[in-house]
């Protein structure tokens, strides 16, 4: 990006993280669907589901953190259309501010709200139990798969924040994000699906990006799982990226 986007970007950043500092319960509402659901599957379900090893929290992480992330992005796409939506977009647009910077404000707001999300999730889980043999290199190496997977769903979100007609219609499109988990790795061991579900939960993107963060969290090798899964986010992203961009300028023609 030129200076100039990069000024303009940074303009646009800091104007929607004031609104998220002026109403703080976005990154609330955001943490709290995981959060429950981390309580709800641990507390109630834990003790009835058979995953091989000491901790159902330990195994549990992993997809919970996806579906924060699957939850925030909501909000981003909410966002987008608000602005849309209010004018705010075609105001922008008439004044001579470098036009991807519009979007790159809302993804990189959604980086840092996501990124709060995911510690207040991991704050929980360690108070729940939560233990990790992970030294800081993996640590790392989860915040990169993390970060890659936010900006896939991030700039998956633009899309409809910039195609929607209606309130409802931009809400609806994270609901099929947030389910996905729950047919993969995340929650249980595939071994025992039945055959057609246990295909799908085992060539779809969320259980080598779970199993490999699963590996690292434990200090255990990732093998070519972790290809596979950095495959997956780098791929998602680049066809995010691409969709929400051809979107972007047929919206500003």
């Amino acid at each position: 990006m030129t200076t100039h986007v990069l000024h303009d970007t940074d303009v646009l950043l800091r104007r929607s993280l004031r609104h998220i500092v002026r109403s703080p319960d976005t990154i609330i509402t955001t943490a709290v669907t995981p959060i429950a659901m981390l309580l709800l599957f641990v507390y109630v379900f834990g003790s009835s589901i058979d995953v091989g090893t000491d901790s159902y929290v330990n195994y549990l992480l992993p997809g919970i953190l996806l579906i924060t992330v699957a939850s925030g992005v909501a909000y981003t796409a909410f966002r987008v259309f608000t602005d849309v939506s209010g004018g705010v977009f075609e105001r922008l647009q008439s004044m001579p501010i470098a036009r991807p910077a519009f979007l790159w404000g809302h993804v990189l707001t959604s980086l840092v709200a996501n990124l709060t999300s995911l510690v207040l999730v991991v704050l929980v889980a360690l108070a729940m139990g939560f233990r990790t043999g992970a030294g800081l290199l993996a640590w790392f190496e989860v915040l990169g798969i993390m970060l890659l997977f936010t900006l896939a769903l991030t700039w998956l979100a633009v899309i409809p924040g910039l195609t929607a007609t209606s309130v409802d219609g931009v809400s609806g499109f994270s609901y099929p994000l947030i389910f996905l988990p729950f047919i993969s790795s995340a929650f249980v061991p595939t071994d025992g699906m039945p055959g057609p579900v246990r295909w799908f939960a085992e060539h779809q993107p969320v259980t080598p990006i779970v199993n490999t963060i699963r590996h690292l969290f434990a200090g255990q090798p990732v093998g070519s799982e972790g290809m596979l899964a950095l495959a997956w986010c780098v791929g998602l992203l680049l066809v995010a990226y691409a969709l929400a961009m051809r979107t972007y300028r047929r919206k500003i023609t």
